[in-house]
């Protein structure tokens, strides 16, 4: 993208422009207000310079609203929301205008694949179109994903994504709030719980927890740091939650953590991979 705005534009500071965000055949840009009287002249230089994209979107507005939905505008190409995105050998269709989705997670979600176990049960709490759960099971023989997520249209889109990767078998797509999936059938079941919604999982860890066999085994737990200068984000997030797991349970511990990305100044991603019992 910077090389874009330095032949379009050489007299700006290129340096602080974002890199094109890719989403099957759909290009994701933001740009600055000084130029947002040529947005549809850098779409389509965008278009020309990269073959495999169709459609060129800005985007508006950061992830709002209960379904964590941006706002975007047509630049260039076709005009459409919804594509086709590979990662890991799946297929995931995504309408962008309906449903989350970020391709930034690409190494995250293959990270946890990884850590699954041959048998596991797992119940993915914010599943979305399914990326997660769908990546686990194409990769790991293991028994069961409850994939549970409340948007209706992430929900119709996670049920095609499951039949489009032949993973039916295995995971079991859900819709609703995953509290009252987990008290109405999935207390006690679970090896494994992935929790990838940041605005909810602090207060969604008590339903985390209940859905573990015996109340015991992994939570990939994640959540928004902002920190102060100098301060970890990994340590700020531990004392977070440690008040909250020590009413739940007397015992846990951390097994890994790691900042995923960064989203703003001083202002991260984390995860952190809880193991209880």
């Amino acid at each position: 993208m910077s090389e874009v705005y330095r032949e379009l534009f050489p007299d700006i500071l290129v340096e602080k422009f974002k890199s094109i965000e890719v989403v099957g055949d759909i290009a994701i840009i933001k740009i600055p207000r000084e130029l947002e009287p040529y947005r549809f002249k850098i779409g389509e230089e965008v278009l020309k310079r990269m073959p495999s994209i169709k459609t060129v979107l800005r985007q508006l507005s950061p992830t709002s609203g209960p379904y964590r939905v941006r706002g975007f505008e047509w630049l260039a190409g076709e005009y459409k929301t919804v594509t086709t995105h590979k990662e890991h050998g799946c297929i995931f269709k995504v309408d962008l205008s309906k449903v989350y989705f970020s391709p930034r997670l690409i190494f995250e979600r293959f990270r946890i694949a990884q850590l699954t176990k041959p048998g596991d049960v797992v119940v993915n709490m914010f599943a979305g179109v399914g990326c997660f759960s769908i990546i686990i099971a194409k990769l790991k023989p293991i028994l069961k994903v409850y994939s549970i997520d409340v948007n209706p249209y992430a929900y119709e889109l996670m049920v095609e994504n499951i039949k489009l990767n032949r993973v039916e078998d295995v995971v079991e797509p859900i819709l609703g709030d995953s509290r009252n999936a987990v008290e109405e059938k999935l207390v006690g079941l679970a090896n494994r719980v992935l929790m990838p919604l940041p605005e909810l999982a602090y207060s969604y860890l008590p339903s985390a927890i209940s859905c573990l066999k015996d109340r015991k085994g992994w939570i990939h737990y994640y959540d928004f740091v902002k920190t102060a200068p100098g301060e970890d984000p990994v340590e700020k997030l531990l004392k977070k939650i440690s008040g909250m797991l020590n009413s739940l349970t007397p015992n846990w511990s951390i097994g890994s953590s790691r900042t995923v990305r960064t989203i703003a100044s001083r202002t991260y991603q984390v995860v952190l991979d809880i193991y209880v019992g």
